[in-house]
């Protein structure tokens, strides 16, 4: 006699070993594919509960100098910062004050550039966390320099970072991002099938690249429509008629058929997302006239729809670039921050316009931090940097991370100031996705490499263990 597993009878353990296999693997066949969606698994490992939540990664390309977004204020500390930045130093008198939550004995400053982002830290809306980067393993300059140390692949390549911190993977080359893998197992919360958990601004990326979805991609004005589909003139009727009808036809040749499929997926989706947002009332809140004020602006409205395109898990991507600053640091970060700065306060405010600012949490990425040394009023491409977390995922107002000694030569200096990360981007985004909603017992599904940093299961939140402000602190 057969005996016939249920759905709800495959073993918990099961699932997860089938899906970390697929994380590794290729799973390219269409027969697979649909076997996997029949049966329904990744609903079992990590799904949306009822309230809303909303993950967005603004990339910062380029690789940005954040030793002088985060800047020591100390007299000590910042001589010596001082010293090893030379030309690229900021002055200490302009530097704008923050009080970190948990002390740790040193005081700190912001880029003169950030007074909103100095508001919200002021007003625990917004964390900072110090010389975080890609990490194979927990490394050592010992280890280091005597080449026994697991490296991340093409450490201080841009190609290969980006790589690395969008997919979360930083000893592997994969097509496939965190944010794509956490869509794999948690979309089916959504039930808009044309547009899916992951938008993008920025058009194509690993980060919300999966192996089963793929990201949906609008522009700072919207959904991008097809030509003329539903004009009013009559050759656009006549047009919209003629599209329709092909889309409707049964092809049996499978790539005509997927193209049609895609196509008429493509073209509703457009449709729902405008209506969607047609039915929403105007934000009050005013945003900047640049690119990146806009694109903000347009994820709160997509915030603001939320309800009419039945969302409850969603991660936003935008790539801001031009980081890569080898000349005119301090001339081009006094244009850029400013954007920035002016860019998440505006996008914050929207946030609480909407009642969402404790359901949305903003971060930053970027592919890599730079050279303390400077190379004639420019930095180059480095290891560890600082980062900015917007929202609940981290109790704001604090500084998470260890920040570093500047000093030439110190205890993590590879050389020219390029610093060995003493937090993982695996514990930063750990933090990010277990406030998503993945299981702690899940995240190696999510983050391969999460173990060799921290204990899936652990009770002390991934950002914080290992590092050397955790006194007192939970999340």
């Amino acid at each position: 006699m057969t005996t016939r597993r249920r759905q709800g009878d495959v073993p918990r353990r099961d699932r997860r070993r089938f899906l970390g296999q697929a994380s590794c693997a290729a799973v390219g066949t269409t027969a697979l594919f649909n076997t996997i969606l029949n049966l329904r698994m990744f609903n079992a490992l990590a799904a949306p509960t009822d309230d809303y939540r909303a993950l967005v990664c603004l990339f910062l390309s380029g690789g940005i100098d954040s030793y002088n977004v985060l800047v020591p204020l100390g007299d000590a500390e910042h001589q010596e910062y001082a010293a090893v930045r030379g030309d690229l130093a900021l002055p200490q008198n302009v530097l704008l004050p923050i009080t970190p939550a948990t002390p740790d004995g040193k005081t700190y400053g912001l880029h003169p550039g950030l007074p909103e982002l100095q508001a919200l830290f002021a007003a625990g809306q917004l964390g900072l966390v110090a010389n975080l980067g890609t990490l194979a393993e927990p490394t050592t300059l010992d280890a280091y320099r005597r080449g026994t140390a697991n490296l991340p692949v093409g450490l201080f390549s841009h190609s290969d970072q980006q790589m690395a911190w969008q997919s979360g993977i930083p000893d592997q080359r994969s097509p496939i991002g965190w944010a794509g893998r956490m869509a794999d197992v948690m979309d089916s919360g959504n039930c808009d099938p044309n547009i899916g958990m992951n938008i993008s601004l920025s058009g194509n990326n690993i980060w919300q690249s999966g192996r089963m979805t793929s990201h949906y991609t609008i522009s700072e004005n919207g959904a991008v429509p097809l030509w003329d589909y539903r004009g009013t003139s009559p050759s656009a009727m006549v047009r919209t008629d003629a599209v329709d009808s092909l889309l409707a036809l049964q092809y049996r040749h499978l790539f005509e058929k997927v193209f049609a499929a895609k196509m008429r997926g493509a073209i509703d989706a457009q449709v729902d997302f405008s209506n969607a947002l047609a039915s929403i009332p105007p934000l009050q809140t005013q945003f900047s006239n640049t690119s990146l004020s806009r694109k903000f602006r347009m994820i709160a409205m997509t915030i603001a729809a939320r309800e009419a395109l039945c969302m409850k898990r969603q991660t936003f991507f935008i790539d801001w670039g031009g980081w890569d600053m080898h000349d005119e640091v301090i001339l081009n970060q006094s244009t850029m921050l400013p954007i920035v700065s002016h860019a998440l306060s505006e996008f914050h405010a929207a946030l609480v316009e909407l009642g969402v600012s404790d359901a949305v949490t903003t971060f930053t990425a970027s592919d890599f931090g730079r050279t303390l040394t400077s190379n004639g009023r420019g930095s180059d491409h480095a290891w560890g940097g600082n980062h900015i977390v917007m929202g609940p995922a981290i109790p704001g107002g604090d500084l998470y991370g260890s920040y570093p000694s500047l000093y030439a030569g110190n205890d993590l200096d590879t050389g020219r100031g390029r610093l060995i990360p003493t937090t993982s981007v695996d514990e930063y985004f750990a933090q990010l996705a277990v406030w998503f909603g993945v299981s702690t017992a899940d995240l190696d599904v999510i983050l391969p490499n999460i173990g060799r940093f921290w204990t899936p299961g652990s009770s002390t939140p991934p950002l914080l263990a290992g590092t050397a402000l955790t006194a007192g602190r939970s999340a």
